[in-house]
């Protein structure tokens, strides 16, 4: 959910990621023993690190009720604002930095009645509940498959569907658990062996560290050996002293405060403040607006482009913050899809008779006839990068694979050649582990710098400590849960939607959620960015061909069996983020994982309650609510089932299919290079150009700001981070107040 803003500064917490290592090559014999005693070293801090897990999982607070029902609250003003923002935008963001501050301020408030601390571990369960609950409008439909069912769908696609709120809640409840049980298995993959950054999730821990006093103290910071090189030895010297400290000194204990706990009391402070200043700025823009709505639309570049062709600015606060998190690369794309549609290709359909209607007609006007383009611009993005994570192993570690599989048939051991694990072989850490044992037992000089380079090896391949088992999530919850989250989704698509979708294609559409939500947490956790856009857009493109055209029903089935894979996707990423954020700190998985799972039953009853307060007051699609996400929803299912395409939109829309797809694999070619950010990203140009101006607009500014904060300036991005959540909040949160004043009539201009 939060683009990729790149990689963090050494300033900005380099303890809580591992850094490349700067020397690979083979060690002279001279360096061997020097580098053998950092080996013993290294392997010694592992202990070190496992004990750390073993001390943070069994603290009592890791799950507790006051932490859950905080979480809670929090993420259902999360929900209010996501569901407020995403039927105008369909920008939904999780909000864990500013749920794990929101969390801290409130129980550091109330300190003084507290009968123990508020530790780390308690904060990561507050922001892992916040965030389940805070994402489901996005994970059970309410910003763009339900709109596109309710308002969209016509009745020779036997539409439109306005389902009660009863069935609506016993959807949500049905769809919300399946990708949590995805998830679960994930973690040890992802996270302990192949060590993904998950920036987000990080950049959530190193918020929590240093709001607890915590800089150093996390499982990552120690792990990393090659970390450990990058620090210097007066560093260590620091963290052992930190480390081996009384426990009167310890955060969250009673005593004389340390300098990290002075630093880190100064640090909250002065972002609770910006975080205050910035809801309130917020705040007082989004009432004054109910009464003046006018505002909404500004005429910046004149009354001729804003009459005739929606060239407006929208000054919202929270639209500015969504555009620092966004970042300068993504909101800049975005303004070039904005200025592609809106500036070339509207007038275009529009001058040829291509879209004769009024601009701002979904139907017959130029708005709804650049989303077929932005439709394919999406679509091409979303196979090229989704193409590229499932060929990438094939690329990386094929070779390697085929000579170890050629090597075991030689020695006639066929059976281990070609089963799955021989492919992750790689991860395996017996041989290593072997080797490291044989190292640290004989320090003789038979170790040749052969050994050594396969300990060397080890060390740096090996996966990284765990919580202790007990704390782990058994494989019979995770076998038993999946099958009943199976079931609960089958029973809720076909309570909700009787006699539409056959059993088959309820049971397709999961298995295809399944495989995406593989590809879509991999990608989330190199990049930070979840395809959830891509996945549920591949989904549909795929049951087009399942599904015969001539079904009454094709349109319906292609958005629920889109709506299945959309929702397993996020609900897998969002829980993967705050997993990884949880073992930076020793949070334990289990408590996680069980606070997941009470966010998202929550998130589920309180998503349908919101959106039904939403569409019973306004006018929807209409005024701020285009709910533009729900036409690209309609639109896409219209397009791979051949349903009535405006006049030369298909053939714009196979052409900028095929520049697309060559624009993103040329991004992806150069991903590592500095010119890769100006390649415009698929996603966000398509953003842009089914999104009117005045939002992009506002974004833009969003990212220049982030820009100058973080590029030019050099400051770190926490800060920008917590005003654009505050300016965010403040507006989605006093939008239940406009929403009150909405359904009572009050007058407005």
């Amino acid at each position: 959910m939060a683009p990729d803003r790149g990689p963090k500064s050494p300033t900005q917490g380099s303890s809580y990621q591992a850094i490349s290592s700067a020397d690979e090559s083979r060690p002279h014999a001279s360096q061997t023993n020097g580098d053998e005693d950092n080996i013993e070293e290294e392997n010694e801090q592992r202990q070190d690190v496992k004990q750390f897990l073993v001390d943070r999982a069994e603290s009592d607070t890791n799950f507790t009720t006051r932490g859950v029902l905080v979480g809670l609250g929090i993420g259902i003003i999360i929900c209010f604002s996501n569901t407020y923002f995403g039927l105008q935008t369909g920008w939904v963001s999780g909000m864990a930095m500013p749920a794990s501050l929101l969390g801290f301020a409130f129980f550091r408030s109330i300190r003084g009645v507290l009968k123990y601390p508020f530790t780390p571990v308690e904060n990561v369960l507050v922001q892992t509940v916040a965030g389940a609950v805070g994402t489901m409008p996005l994970g059970v439909g309410c910003v763009g498959v339900l709109p596109a069912l309710n308002f969209l769908l016509k009745p020779s696609d036997n539409g439109p569907i306005d389902l009660s709120l009863g069935k609506l809640v016993i959807w949500s409840v049905g769809i919300c658990f399946l990708g949590v049980f995805v998830a679960v298995p994930l973690r040890k993959e992802v996270i302990i062996r192949e060590k993904l950054r998950f920036p987000s999730g990080t950049a959530t821990a190193l918020m929590i560290g240093v709001l607890h006093g915590e800089r150093e103290r996390t499982a990552d910071s120690k792990v990393s050996a090659d970390n450990r090189r990058s620090m210097s030895s007066e560093d260590s010297d620091n963290r052992l002293a930190a480390d081996d400290r009384p426990p009167a000194t310890q955060p969250g204990v009673s005593g004389d405060e340390t300098e990290d706990e002075a630093d880190g009391r100064n640090d909250w402070k002065s972002k609770i403040i910006l975080l205050t200043v910035a809801f309130a700025a917020s705040a007082v823009y989004t009432l004054a607006s109910f009464f003046i709505p006018q505002i909404h639309d500004i005429p910046i570049i004149g009354l001729y482009l804003a009459n005739h062709w929606l060239w407006t600015f929208n000054p919202s606060p929270a639209y500015i913050g969504q555009g620092i998190i966004m970042g300068c690369a993504t909101s800049t794309h975005m303004l070039f899809g904005a200025v592609l549609g809106w500036g070339l290709l509207s007038p275009l359909a529009k001058k040829n008779g291509w879209a004769p209607g009024e601009v701002d007609d979904w139907e017959h006007g130029s708005k709804g006839w650049i989303v077929w383009v932005s439709l394919a611009i999406m679509l091409a993005d979303s196979v090229v990068n989704i193409g590229w994570l499932v060929l990438r192993p094939l690329i990386y570690y094929g070779p390697q694979w085929m000579a170890s599989a050629r090597d075991k048939f030689h020695r006639g051991d066929i059976r281990s050649a070609v089963t799955p694990k021989a492919i992750y072989s790689r991860l395996q850490d017996s041989e290593t582990s072997t080797d490291l044992a044989h190292l640290n037992s004989d320090h003789s000089q038979e170790h040749s710098s052969r050994s050594f380079d396969r300990a060397k090896t080890g060390v740096e391949d090996l996966p990284e400590p765990d919580a202790p088992p007990e704390h782990l999530v058994s494989n019979r919850v995770v076998f038993g849960g999946f099958i009943i989250s199976i079931a609960l989704t089958v029973a809720g698509v076909h309570i909700a939607f009787p006699n539409i979708i056959p059993i088959w294609a309820t049971f397709l559409s999961i298995l295809f959620s399944l495989v995406l939500s593989l590809m879509g947490v991999r990608a989330l956790g190199e990049t930070d960015l979840n395809p959830v856009s891509g996945i549920s857009k591949l989904t549909q493109l795929a049951f087009a061909a399942f599904i015969p055209r001539s079904s009454p029903n094709a349109i319906t089935i292609n958005l629920i069996a889109g709506a299945i894979s959309e929702s397993a996707a996020l609900q897998a990423g969002d829980m993967m983020q705050d997993l990884k954020a949880g073992h930076l700190l020793g949070a334990s998985p289990a408590a996680q994982f069980w606070g997941q799972l009470i966010g998202s039953f929550v998130g589920a009853i309180v998503s349908a309650l919101v959106y039904k307060l939403y569409t019973n007051v306004y006018t929807i699609p209409g005024g701020l609510f285009q709910v533009p996400t729900g036409f690209v929803w309609y639109f896409t299912a219209r397009l791979v089932t051949g349903r009535g395409l405006p006049p030369m939109a298909w053939q714009f829309a196979i052409a900028a299919g095929v520049v697309w797809a060559i624009i993103t694999a040329v991004r992806i070619y150069g991903r590592e290079t500095w010119w890769a950010k100006f390649v415009p990203g698929g996603i966000a140009v398509a953003v842009g150009m089914y999104n009117v101006p005045s939002f992009t607009l506002a974004r833009t500014i969003g990212g220049f700001v982030s820009a100058y904060w973080v590029g030019f300036k050099k400051r770190e991005e926490e800060t920008v981070v917590v005003l654009a959540s505050g300016l965010i909040l403040g507006e989605g949160v006093v939008s239940i107040l406009n929403l009150a004043l909405a359904s009572l009539k009050v007058p407005h201009l």
